[in-house]
């Protein structure tokens, strides 16, 4: 068994994790917003981008790049008229819509779709692959973990060096002063949840090249997100791909050893990590 493959594998399997978590970690770290139906959002994107390929006869990059502003629609539509109705001190008024939302997209995507899996073809680069020294690694796999690191800059460089990024971080910090500074809260968090469903549609595309979908699979994403983002530290973008090379490591040392161990191995990682790590591997600092 070759141990360096594994956890290369591994790293960039994380890569993929992280996509999936960057605009739920993103969306939690403005708005404390635990949204439900993320992963079936990720599967609605994934669906889109599928039929503007097989449609269109679009290059699957292309595809990404018209789906991510229609994505972003999607955000800003269901943040303002839906999301915003619900924030507030109580937490369960968020996670009831959207774990209704999440019943919605997957029957309306098994109406639409049936439960077939169905995958995005993406011609050569589903077996092109590189050499790296003695292994030989998959092209896709690069680019993901690759778009990974771009997406995690950029939203870094939009919350820390922009405007739009310290509006973003007075309205976390304190959403009523927030607003007597001449900053509209609401407004704020849509356009927020639009720039997550935007990396929505990154990861999407990913998820449909990589592996089968189906209406079905959105919340495994979740968990996977959901661990990423625990794992990492709430709120912190790098610790959020941090936390998913963890857990996609772990898998993979997990199936090299057992293929049936793969996913738990993936759990036990979380569970140790929490254990040792409470508040996850870089935690944003507490006031």
């Amino acid at each position: 068994m070759n141990w360096v493959d594994t956890v290369l594998q591994g790293i960039l399997l994380g890569g993929l994790y992280a996509l999936f978590a960057a605009g739920l970690s993103l969306v939690f770290g403005i708005m404390r917003l635990v949204n439900l139906a993320h992963g079936d959002l990720i599967v609605l994107a994934a669906y889109l981008i599928f039929v503007l390929v097989g449609t269109l006869g679009l290059n699957p990059f292309v595809a990404m790049a018209i789906a991510m502003p229609i994505m972003f629609a999607i955000g800003w539509l269901l943040q303002t008229y839906v999301f915003n109705r619900t924030l507030g001190p109580d937490i369960l008024p968020p996670l009831l819509v959207t774990f209704g939302l999440s019943v919605v997209l997957q029957n309306g995507l098994l109406q639409a779709y049936s439960a077939d899996s169905r995958r995005i073809p993406s011609g050569y680069l589903e077996t092109a692959s590189v050499r790296l020294g003695s292994l030989h690694v998959g092209v896709m796999p690069l680019l993901t973990f690759a778009s990974a690191l771009a997406v995690i800059v950029i939203l870094n460089r939009l919350l820390y060096a922009t405007e739009l990024g310290r509006a973003f971080r007075a309205t976390s910090d304190d959403a009523v002063t927030a607003g007597l500074m001449g900053i509209r809260p609401q407004r704020t968090f849509a356009i927020a949840t639009g720039i997550a469903m935007a990396v929505v549609a990154i990861a999407a595309l990913y998820l449909g090249t990589r592996s089968n979908f189906d209406p079905t699979i959105g919340p495994a994403r979740l968990i996977y997100a959901f661990e990423s983002v625990i794992m990492g530290g709430l709120g912190s973008l790098w610790g959020t791909l941090a936390g998913g090379i963890v857990l996609g490591v772990a898998q993979t040392i997990g199936g090299a050893v057992n293929p049936e161990w793969q996913i738990l191995a993936g759990h036990i990682a979380f569970v140790l990590v929490l254990l040792f790590r409470p508040r996850g591997l870089f935690p944003r600092a507490v006031d």
